[in-house]
């Protein structure tokens, strides 16, 4: 068996993949106006961030008080990781913003952000299956998160490229190459999340 309700990986893997789509849909829909609306939106992802800490922390307490565990405890706290691995990267980007006062999201950091709230959504929907001992079903939302990641890879070489046919100003063009950059970066922690669900199925299926 997989998840009884004697364990409490379950719900806080649930927990954890909420607030991980809740984040990124509250980064993605977020309206930024003005200088102060940053800091309103790194704090609030800071907010998510530290939320999701709570959820790692209580995983972590779970393993070591449990012998036996519904699947290896390695693959659970990976996979636990994993998600919070996006979500820091995620509010690292909000940092970014606040912290280069970049007050518009280009078409560049639309496509990404799109794409990365898909992830999240696929993930979510994935963890569920999970808990639901779902694990054929899980395939296809690892196959689409790759897929998504993809898109990411292919998004960051045209914005960088973009970038730097139209930028003069060096401190400008380090900036948003950054903020790109780190994109990427929470598109791959995504596909990571991908890798480690893809492993889990190949254990127990």
């Amino acid at each position: 068996m997989f998840f009884k309700k004697r364990y409490k990986f379950s719900p806080l893997l649930m927990d954890i993949s909420l607030n991980l789509k809740e984040a990124t849909r509250f980064f993605s829909d977020f309206e930024i106006k003005n200088i102060s609306d940053l800091k309103v939106l790194a704090e609030t992802m800071k907010e998510y961030e530290t939320k999701g800490d709570t959820y790692i922390h209580e995983v972590i307490v779970e393993l070591n008080h449990t012998l036996m565990t519904p699947i290896d405890r390695e693959d659970i706290l990976a996979l636990a990781m994993g998600m919070d691995d996006i979500l820091d990267e995620l509010e690292h980007c909000s940092a970014l913003f606040e912290m280069y006062s970049i007050t518009k999201f280009d078409d560049f950091m639309k496509r990404f952000i799109d794409s990365i709230q898909k992830c999240t959504i696929e993930i979510e929907m994935a963890i569920d299956l999970l808990t639901k001992r779902k694990l054929v079903q899980i395939r296809d939302h690892a196959i689409k998160i790759k897929d998504y990641e993809a898109k990411c890879d292919g998004i960051q070489r045209q914005s960088i490229k973009h970038l730097f046919s139209i930028e003069k100003d060096p401190i400008v063009l380090i900036q948003y190459k950054e903020i790109y950059e780190n994109f990427e970066n929470v598109a791959d922690r995504c596909q990571d999340v991908a890798n480690t669900l893809e492993t889990i199925i190949m254990k127990n299926g």
